[in-house]
């Protein structure tokens, strides 16, 4: 979603990465195009032990959504109310 503040367009960008982390590889590689991002939410598919408090590991592409996050003078939120990031398919 794209709204104008006077001259400047500004991206609200909310995402599902499937577990290949399609759009997390996508915004890697077009980290350049993605100027006047003002937020970025969504499902990245990350299962990562800084937001899953029922997650033991760190993942690797944690360092990629990082890296996204600073590369657009953005900042990074944990959950106010932190519960599990996936949950059993068969219930």
């Amino acid at each position: 979603m794209a709204f104008h503040n006077d001259h400047d367009i500004n991206f609200m960008i909310n995402i599902y990465s499937n577990s290949n982390q399609t759009a997390l590889y996508f915004f890697c590689q077009n980290i350049i195009n993605l100027n006047n991002t003002v937020i970025i939410t969504g499902d990245f598919n990350i299962r990562d032990s800084d937001w899953d408090p029922y997650v033991y590991h760190y993942s690797i592409h944690t360092d990629d959504l990082i890296t996204i996050i600073d590369s657009l003078d953005l900042e990074f939120f944990l959950p106010s109310n932190p519960s599990p990031t996936k949950f059993v398919d068969n219930l």
